[in-house]
């Protein structure tokens, strides 16, 4: 069958979650533009995307409200249920009811964690209906997913900094911070911090003890602090391309931050029993094996994650970050070369129908 007769249904349920929508729409948006399939992207929520996609009206997605009943909706010959959300039981029934079912994929969350290889792509039945849900994974290896990658998306240039090392903020509340800033404030060199608006900028609005409003800019010894607007999808890779160093959080940032080239610290999305933690260990042990002069970068991304001295572990990771630039776009090219998230999820779809 040709990809450009298939029709989709994304389910995503945001529970306040801003990442788990702009994943979503990530993959909607490639699905429609580059494999000319017709989406609907259900959501419970939909004023996230007039934040993260303002312009999306020139993009042939339909953006349907997850809400009410959906007696009459007729199911797509893909169904993706995004990140372990439960389908409406109509829907689910709906589907049960077709002459073909359609393939049906349950999205899970980015891991690097060895598990993810095993998982996917395995086949569950659905314990009463005749229809058959697989795990689809994103990953760094060739054995899962891949990631969300534009086909046209490009590098910018890196810029050329002479008088201050420019870093970008984009992280959950984090114990560590309030120490990290006020090494930057009293340390040896210029640094310039840009700050992602909501929860970054009410932090660091706690720590001045003043408003830092978007549009503000202020000074602390040799820190310089800039109140970021929040800005769309299209415009983020800017910001990460324009910086030497890109604190980034969960996963669609992580993502973005591989891709623009440049040296990143992740926070893992905290999770009860720091079951987070393993994730983190996983990353690591993929993006620095191999490579002796990244150990700086772990015991950073530890002390951040894990409520650890930042203030002790920077000196080491500043001194080490231009040998993590220069391996940066090997990285990128390493785990681009397994295929986008997109294409391989559009290859798995079309062989089943």
């Amino acid at each position: 069958m040709k990809t450009d007769q298939l029709r989709c249904d994304i389910f995503c349920a945001v529970i306040d979650n801003l990442g788990d929508a702009g994943v979503c729409w990530r993959l909607a948006r490639q699905l429609a533009l580059e494999h000319g399939w017709q989406v609907r992207l259900w959501i419970d929520d939909p004023a996230p995307l007039g934040l993260l996609a303002p312009d999306r009206a020139d993009v042939p997605v339909e953006l349907c409200h997850w809400a009410g009943d959906f007696a009459g909706v007729v199911p797509a010959q893909v169904v993706v249920e995004a990140f372990a959300c439960e389908l409406p039981p109509d829907y689910l029934a709906a589907m049960a009811l077709l002459p073909k079912p359609p393939v049906w994929l349950n999205l899970e969350y980015l891991s690097a964690e060895d598990w993810v290889a095993d998982c996917h792509g395995l086949p569950s039945p659905h314990p009463r209906l005749p229809l058959t849900k697989h795990f689809f994974f994103p990953g760094f290896t060739p054995s899962t997913g891949g990631l969300l990658r534009e086909r046209d998306f490009t590098v910018p240039p890196a810029p050329r900094f002479e008088e201050a090392l420019t870093v970008s903020l984009f992280c959950y509340a984090n114990p560590a911070l309030p120490d990290l800033l006020a090494c930057w404030r009293d340390g040896g060199e210029e640094i310039v911090c840009r700050i992602a608006a909501g929860l970054p900028q009410t932090q660091i609005a706690a720590w001045l003890g003043a408003d830092f409003a978007p549009g503000s800019r202020v000074r602390r010894g040799r820190l310089t602090l800039e109140a970021l607007p929040f800005v769309p999808q299209s415009d983020y890779d800017a910001i990460l391309a324009g910086c030497q160093l890109n604190f980034v959080r969960g996963e669609d940032s992580l993502v973005r931050a591989q891709w623009a080239e440049r040296p990143f610290v992740w926070q893992a999305y905290p999770q009860t029993e720091d079951s987070h933690h393993a994730k983190l260990a996983a990353l690591l042990d993929l993006y620095c094996a191999g490579r002796p002069e990244f150990a700086p970068l772990r015991t950073f991304w530890q002390a951040w994650n894990m409520g650890g001295d930042v203030a002790a572990a920077w000196p080491d990771l500043r001194a080490a970050l231009p040998a993590i630039a220069a391996a940066a776009p090997a990285w990128a090219a390493r785990i681009a070369a397994h295929g986008d998230l997109a294409t391989n999820l559009a290859k798995f779809c079309t062989s089943r129908l």
